[in-house]
């Protein structure tokens, strides 16, 4: 399926890659009328990520599905972009852009405008905040041992104006699979400033003084007025002291790097949660061998699997989604069969057919 240049599209996804467009028009415009190509390339590495990373992966079932909004998006996108990398990437940026016009060239191309994209500075904030937040809880998940095809229980997220990331609460639980995400203002709850002084640069201004703000610092004597820190009775600006905030629990938890503010993940398992994530492991499993055996994305199957008791049972109650997702028209488990796979370390055998 080919899609045609559209920027219609009122998908939330698709409305936040085209205001990121348009930021990226904007900028790299002003780049290379500078001739500052070093910033233009990281302009142009920096929507690549947000592109391919959380864009096309957002939004693979509706590719999947041929909805023509999401393609015609991705088509537009990828029509602006090779243009706007035309001047640092020629080669590549050519391929594509007559693979996906059939045009002569992207050099004879016009410039784009931003006028001509959406603008959205609300959206790109939430969406941003969201990405934020995703990307902490993976590496949470990452440093404590729990693979993001095993759901978790619950997410706490506490950061000012909590309330901006509400409309987007199936996203996040669905990027770092977890069942339930509460969110809050609160983030004195779960976290608290912890006030370091620079001596080297407060020094000079305050002379021997410096020692009393060290003192009252220790002793929590310090208050916070937006930028200015009093300590005691002496005021500190910014420069002459590092703020961070730090985590309450010595658990599952992180502060975000786009605010103030902290997830905190709950880590502990259960026997369903363990059932659940078996059941993900083998679906991934089976959409390899899918991939692997040349069958298209939307053949059916019949599938046969070999595994043991304990895997059996952890699996009986998925049966339905395992079916769904692997376009199975009929799982049959069977005994007694020379394992021909590796399932997270267990030895199991799969066996799947096309349905004819």
């Amino acid at each position: 399926m080919t899609g045609k240049f559209d920027t219609s599209s009122e998908n939330v996804l698709d409305r936040y890659i085209f205001a990121k467009l348009r930021d990226l028009v904007s900028d790299t415009t002003k780049s290379f009328d500078k001739y500052d190509l070093f910033a233009a390339c990281a302009e142009i590495r920096t929507f690549l990520d947000v592109l391919t990373n959380w864009y096309i992966r957002r939004s693979r079932d509706r590719f999947w599905s041929g909805e023509i909004g999401a393609i015609n998006t991705l088509h537009s996108v990828l029509h602006v972009l090779t243009r706007v990398a035309a001047p640092v990437l020629p080669l590549i940026t050519e391929e594509i852009f007559r693979g996906l016009t059939g045009e002569r060239s992207v050099h004879l191309q016009p410039w784009p405008t931003a006028d001509s994209l959406i603008q959205d500075d609300a959206l790109v904030a939430s969406m941003d905040r969201v990405r934020d937040v995703c990307s902490t809880t993976l590496s949470l998940r990452k440093v404590h041992g729990r693979r993001v095809r095993l759901p978790l229980a619950k997410l706490i997220v506490a950061t000012a104006d909590s309330d901006g990331l509400r409309k987007f609460v199936d996203v996040i639980a669905d990027e770092v699979n977890v069942r339930d995400v509460e969110f809050t203002d609160d983030v004195s709850s779960v976290a608290a400033f912890e006030l370091q002084v620079v001596p080297s640069v407060v020094g000079p201004r305050l002379g021997a003084n410096t020692q009393q703000v060290i003192v009252a610092v220790k002793k929590g004597d310090w208050k916070r007025n937006g930028n200015v820190i009093t300590a005691g009775s002496i005021d500190l600006f910014e420069g002459e002291y590092n703020l961070k905030l730090v985590p309450k629990s010595s658990g599952a938890s992180a502060t975000l790097n786009s605010s103030e503010g902290v997830v905190v993940l709950d880590i502990d398992l259960t026997p369903d949660l363990e059932a659940e994530g078996v059941a993900r492991d083998l679906i991934r499993l089976i959409q390899q061998l899918r991939r692997e055996s040349g069958l298209d994305v939307s053949d059916r199957i019949e599938l046969q699997l070999g595994l043991p008791s304990e895997l059996s049972e952890q699996i009986s109650g998925h049966l339905v989604t395992i079916k769904t997702e692997t376009l199975a028209t009929d799982i049959e488990l069977v005994e007694n069969h020379t394992p021909n796979a590796d399932l997270d370390g267990v030895a199991i055998f799969v066996s799947l057919n096309a349905v004819k």
